[in-house]
């Protein structure tokens, strides 16, 4: 596994012109125009995209290749493993601020005597500043670089985080939390960054295993909120949480820009010094010749997104992600829900789960998560990772467009499972799997859409996913939390309508990406 991959190999070695262009008489001297970056002076402006100048008898010729060239011929080695830890971990962080909400909100809904809608916003507006940063944090990653963005993210959400900790009230709460998930969208870019050196082989075995990390954190706060929240308070769960991130902003230094980056906005030499760094911690070597690739321009801009090449990939990518962020919440808080106010059917329960948590007038204070209720979500997020072998498989063999319309179908029939009425142990058994699937459709959505676009807009067209899927990450509080108080059924009926929607609507993707390159330009 830690050989070199010989994918690509064909394309290494292709012989171009460096020698003057020849007129038939004598040789002439090549104009340099100094207009174009230190890339673009190599190739000759009539066929850019081939890398050939035009060349007559005599001519001397050089081996060049292409990051692409180079990440496929280095393989993968110890720096995949450091890249797959560090960045991995960035996960873990972004799952405890976001899976936060689910174990604090029974908390403030105590300490300030909180309606189901004023819990439900809390939620909306970290989605909200995940939203709205996510499209900025996209735009800024192709303009200036993914590293500067996932580490500026990192700063930000921690220290907006732990000043939630010390919120006075309601309002400075969800501001506070809004400002977190402003942070979480330039954490999120971090995917970017790491499949940009992962060699195509790879990708689908790798990509998936880093569930293993959003799971770690998912199941952090959780413990978090067993150990801490009965003794010393939500504030102090929340300060402690905070530590992994701080740890992970002194890591980031092992963690080089993009080298695809780099190429396209005409930083050669900075690319290839960064591929020979992985090379030697790959021991390994790059393949023989000149790096060559042409700058780009028009890098992040939103109009690659929607011509013709990408239009209805991108459209369709849209309400996927808004899909997988609804039906993936939409779990997290029903079950949060369902647990908090024992709103289940359950055939043997026990006396605390036959007491239903409704006063007059329908207002719900104080009904704090029991020992029993955080054990039942430390088991449904070993779910996210336990079909992890499966969802490989799925990607390798049906490729990454019908593993996405097989997983939402699926999804779609385990939300409406919920209605049963079963045991505690029945309920725990449909949440482990219904957990497995809308997260495996998560991850796909993200390999495919780091895969499909190309490297000028490849961040860009990551932030705009992630805002269309915040959307439905502040559509579900409303219906997981407000909704669910009145009828179970029409609230997981939503859930799973959409997900039987998307998964038609994603077998009409124009691109499959399964053992495809990364495209360096549109």
């Amino acid at each position: 596994m830690f050989g070199k991959s010989k994918a690509g190999q064909s394309n290494r070695g292709e012989q171009r012109s460096l020698a003057p262009p020849w007129d038939g008489k004598r040789p002439v001297e090549p104009q340099q125009n100094s207009e174009l970056d230190p890339g673009q002076q190599l190739l000759d402006s009539g066929d850019r995209n081939s890398g050939r100048a035009r060349f007559g008898p005599g001519q001397l010729t050089e081996k060049t290749f292409t990051v692409e060239d180079a990440v496929e011929e280095i393989g993968f080695g110890r720096f995949h493993v450091l890249l797959f830890v560090i960045m991995g971990s960035s996960s873990i962080v972004e799952a405890m601020e976001i899976m936060l909400l689910a174990v604090v909100s029974p908390e403030i809904r105590c300490e300030w005597k909180l309606d189901d809608w004023q819990v439900a916003l809390v939620s909306t507006m970290v989605f909200l500043g995940f939203m709205l940063c996510g499209v900025l944090s996209g735009f800024i990653a192709d303009r200036y670089g993914r590293w500067k963005v996932v580490c500026g993210g990192f700063i930000w959400s921690s220290y907006f985080s732990l000043l939630t900790s010390f919120a006075p009230s309601y309002g400075w709460f969800i501001f506070l939390r809004s400002m977190v998930g402003c942070g979480v969208a330039g954490v999120s870019q971090g995917f970017v960054l790491k499949t940009e050196f992962i060699p195509a082989k790879y990708r689908a075995v790798l990509l998936p295993l880093a569930t293993i990390f959003w799971m770690i954190g998912s199941m952090l706060i959780i413990v978090l909120g067993m150990l801490v929240v009965p003794t010393l308070g939500w504030r102090w769960m929340i300060r402690i949480s905070v530590t992994p991130s701080v740890v992970l902003i002194f890591l980031f230094k092992f963690i080089p820009e993009s080298a695809r980056y780099n190429v396209s906005a005409g930083k050669v030499d900075a690319a290839r010094q960064t591929l020979q760094r992985i090379a030697r911690m790959n021991r390994a070597a790059l393949p023989e010749g000149r790096l060559v690739e042409p700058a780009v321009r028009n890098r992040g801009s939103w109009r690659i997104l929607l011509s013709s090449s990408f239009r209805r990939t991108s459209l369709l990518l849209w309400y996927s992600w808004f899909v997988a962020s609804f039906a993936y919440y939409g779990s997290v808080l029903s079950s949060s829900e369902l647990l908090e106010k024992n709103l289940l059917c359950v055939t043997n329960a026990d006396q605390n789960h036959q007491v239903k948590h409704r006063h007059q007038g329908g207002v719900c204070y104080c009904i704090p998560f029991g020992y029993g209720d955080y054990q039942t979500l430390l088991i449904s997020c070993l779910g996210e990772v336990a079909l992890v072998p499966l969802n490989i498989a799925l990607l390798n063999v049906f490729g990454r467009k019908l593993s996405l319309s097989v997983l939402q179908l699926l999804a779609a029939v385990f939300f409406m499972m919920l209605n049963i009425c079963s045991t505690m142990f029945g309920f725990t058994v449909l949440l482990f799997l219904l957990r497995s699937l809308v997260a495996m459709n998560f991850n796909v959505v993200y390999i495919y859409t780091a895969e499909v676009y190309p490297t000028i807009a490849r961040s860009l067209g990551m932030g705009f996913c992630t805002s269309f899927s915040r959307i439905g990450g502040m559509i579900a509080p409303f219906i997981a939390q407000v909704l669910m108080s009145q009828s179970v059924v029409l609230a997981l009926s939503p859930f799973a309508l959409a997900c039987v929607i998307c998964a038609l609507g994603n077998l009409l993707l124009p691109i499959e990406t399964r053992g495809r390159a990364l495209l360096q330009n549109s």
